[in-house]
Parts: structure tokens; sequence; C-alpha cells
């Protein structure tokens, strides 16, 4: 039953016994986004455009389908105290981490080289690249967020929005997202190009939610129109952006929610948390659909929807095939100490992990 809803949404009956026609729908640019195109850019998108695309998402399949073949590329130990949030720009050279040292930490892939800069004597709690590859965002347990320029190598502005620890943090098209152990997650007005010009930036606030117990985790919907979060009281919450109001809610965890993430088809949350279970939701329903128990608590993880790859408190890594919730696969002690964060990159060959060890590992899938 769990294989027929998360492959197809719900209890499917067989209606066809021949194959569907292929669908065509061509694609075509936002013309509210490109005031001044030709006649020959009105058309579809260019079959090489459709074939990177294709190529990209093939990339994606593979990596996934091979995940069980991580192979270990270096080690690194930048942090005094456990690692609490990894960045990375687009090139992949450069590696931003922060740390409940109070750090957030630069490390060049090619020269080892590494540079470190401290907001507050207090520990920062996640981290996150603009799209320009110029600022990094960092959370902190002192109630802001920082604002990193790497091309100055300084603070460039602080967002003082809460009253209690920001947790988590998360950017889509010039908007902020911040969950606080203070019950809220604010959304603010955060123009990528203003900061990165030096501007200062006015952070104006958009939008408000209030929980009952204090927000540790947040993730976007890949459409960027529906929000979840997690809270220390076990509960998740799936949020309509455009209401903005909650569309579902249920107390799915004994214990706080570790993290939260939406498959990337939107349809399914995964989530995990202090009872050592991954929990599998439908959003359009509000209904938990699977409850995978684990020999132990979960830290984090990545997934496409059908496969997890997960951090756990003891330093494990596991690939976890939901479809039968099994773990297919696991390294022993990859950390020395609970597995804290992690990163992937958008076509999923290159993972980097954090841990209580203070170290950051460098994996990748082996094909």
């Amino acid at each position: 039953m769990l294989t027929q809803i998360l492959e197809f949404g719900q209890t499917p009956r067989q209606l066809f016994v021949t194959p569907h026609p292929q669908r065509i729908t061509p694609r075509f640019y936002n013309l509210s986004t490109t005031p001044s195109l030709s006649s020959s850019e009105l058309s579809p998108v260019s079959p090489c455009m459709e074939s990177f695309e294709d190529l990209t998402e093939e990339s994606r399949k593979m990596a996934w389908s091979n995940m069980n073949k991580l192979v270990l590329q270096s080690c690194h130990k930048i942090h005094k105290e456990a690692v609490t949030g990894v960045a990375v720009t687009l090139s992949g050279d450069s590696i931003f981490t922060t740390s409940q040292d109070s750090t957030l930490k630069m490390f060049s892939k090619e020269n080892g080289l590494q540079r470190s800069v401290s907001f507050s004597n207090m520990a920062l709690s996640s981290c996150l690249m603009l799209p320009d590859d110029k600022i990094v965002v960092c959370s902190s347990w002192d109630n802001n967020v920082y604002f990193y320029s790497i091309a100055y190598g300084r603070r460039q502005d602080t967002l003082m929005g809460h009253d209690d620890a920001v947790s988590d943090i998360c950017w889509r098209d010039d908007k902020l997202y911040t969950a606080s152990w203070d019950s809220t997650v604010k959304v603010w007005e955060c123009v990528a190009a203003d900061i990165s010009s030096n501007k200062r930036t006015q952070f104006d606030p958009l939008a408000e939610f209030e929980h009952e117990a204090g927000v540790n985790t947040l993730d976007l919907s890949p459409a960027g129109t529906l929000l979840a979060t997690g809270t220390k009281e076990g509960t998740l919450t799936v949020w309509d952006l455009a209401s903005p109001l909650p569309v579902n809610q249920l107390t799915c965890h004994s214990g706080k929610i570790h993290q939260v993430a939406f498959s990337p088809d939107s349809r399914h949350i995964l989530s995990v948390g202090e009872d050592s279970c991954l929990m599998v939701t439908d959003v359009q329903t509000g209904m938990l659909i699977a409850t995978i128990p684990a020999e132990q608590e979960q830290r984090c993880f990545c997934w496409d929807g059908n496969t997890v790859l997960s951090g756990g408190i003891s330093g494990d890594l596991s690939v976890w095939n939901l479809l039968n919730s099994k773990v297919v696969h696991k390294i022993p002690a990859a950390h020395s100490g609970a597995v804290t964060c992690m990163w992937m990159n958008e076509q999923c060959s290159s993972i980097i992990t954090g841990g209580l060890d203070k170290q950051i590992i460098l994996w990748k899938p082996q094909y």
C-alpha cells in the first residue's frame, strides 16, 4: 500500500491496459521577466535546453540509484564544537560552515585554506548561500540573522527580528524565512541583489506564522507555495503562503522534530525526530501514511521522494528505501558522534555531512 501511495498518491485502480500516448507540452519563457524578447525567443524552449534539463534529471536519478555506494572523498576538522550548517558556492570550490562554537568558516577545497569570522559569542544554528554566491546568511542563538559578504570578508548586515534563538532559515524569490524558538516563523523582504550591492537593507516583515511551541525546522515546497514547519513538541504544520493559513497540522512525533523536507513533487513531507522515527505525511490530506522506526535517532537527511540518506545520533549514515521501509546500506560510524547536518548539490552527486565530532566529510556516489 505504501508503494502505491508514494508512487501514485492514492490507491490505484487499473483503468487502462494500453500505454497512454506521450503528452506534448511545449514550455515557454516567462514574458513578464523578459520584456525584450525577439520572435525567435517566443518559441518553445530549445531542444538544447530541454536536453540539458533531461540530462540534469537523469544525473539525479543516477546519483540516487548509486547512493548505496557512497565513497569518502576527504575529512576536515575545522571547528571547535558541533557543525550546524553547510553552504557551498555554485562552483563547489568554497564550503561555508556554521558551528556551535559561534563561528562561520570558509574552507577552500582547492588549497585547504580557511577563513573564520564570529558574529557573537553564541552558537550559529544554520547557514545558506544566496544565489549570486556573494552572501552567506547565518542564523544564531542570539536571536539574530547575519549576512556575510564573501567579497569583503566581513558582516554586511544584521536582521534582528526574533525574541529567542533563530533555529533555521530558508530563502526563495527575494524572501527570507526565519524559524525561531519564540514559536514563530517570519517572512522578510530580502532582495539578494540589494544585499550584494552593499546597500543597507530594510528587511520589511511580510508575514508571521504563529505556533504553540518553539519552531526547530522549516522547508519550502519546490514551487514556493507551501511551507512546512516542525516544532520542539513534535507538531508538523503545512502552511499556504498565499493565505497565509495552516493547510494541515498533526502531532506526528513524540518529542522534537529535527528536520522536515518536501518531496520533489511536493506530494509528501518526510520528517525525523527525537522519537527515532521517519514519518511520511501526505501534503494534500495531512494524513500520516508511513511511520518507519529506526534503530537510532536520525538527526538530518536528504531524499528524492523514495530513497533517503540520513545521519544518525551515533554517527552512522543510512540509505533507506521507503517503498519497503528498509535500510539498504549503512556506513557505520561515518562520524564519531551524531551527524548534525547534511548538504547535497542540485545534481545529487556531491554530499557533505557535518557532525558533533567538529568535522565535515565530503562524499560522492560511485557510478
